[in-house]
């Protein structure tokens, strides 16, 4: 597993929401990312130079952006974190789906690699006895 805490909630954001338009678009844009997080595209520039300086993105002002492979590596680990807490919380809590998604979103920044690995083994172990 890779260390994503050494991340913040809004570079790990930044990941997902790129990931979800390479895997639509092939490639993401400012103005897309922008459009996604609901805010100006001036304010992604300065996320995005911060990502590039992470060596997390590709990305050259008015071009394309698009993950590294450790960048794509960070964004599919935060994505699956995401999706396994929002299968939980809509399949054993009850919750739905835009309740889930957030709540999830919230989790999938919260909790440490090792309390991750462990809940997944424990819903695997849940889903399993349920089947």
């Amino acid at each position: 597993m890779v260390n994503t805490m050494t991340l913040s909630e809004n570079l790990e954001d930044y990941l997902e929401i790129i990931l979800a338009l390479q895997i639509r678009n092939k490639v993401a844009r400012s103005k897309d990312i922008a459009s996604a997080l609901d805010i100006q595209r001036a304010s992604v520039t300065g996320m995005l130079k911060k990502l590039a300086a992470l060596n997390l993105i590709n990305y050259e002002p008015y071009g394309f952006v698009t993950l590294t492979p450790k960048g794509e590596t960070i964004a599919k680990e935060i994505t699956s974190r995401h999706t396994v807490f929002r299968q939980f919380l809509i399949k054993y809590v009850g919750l739905d789906e835009d309740v889930a998604d957030d709540t999830a979103c919230r989790l999938e920044h919260a909790v440490d690699n090792d309390t991750f690995s462990k809940f997944k083994k424990f819903i695997d172990g849940l889903d399993h006895q349920l089947s």
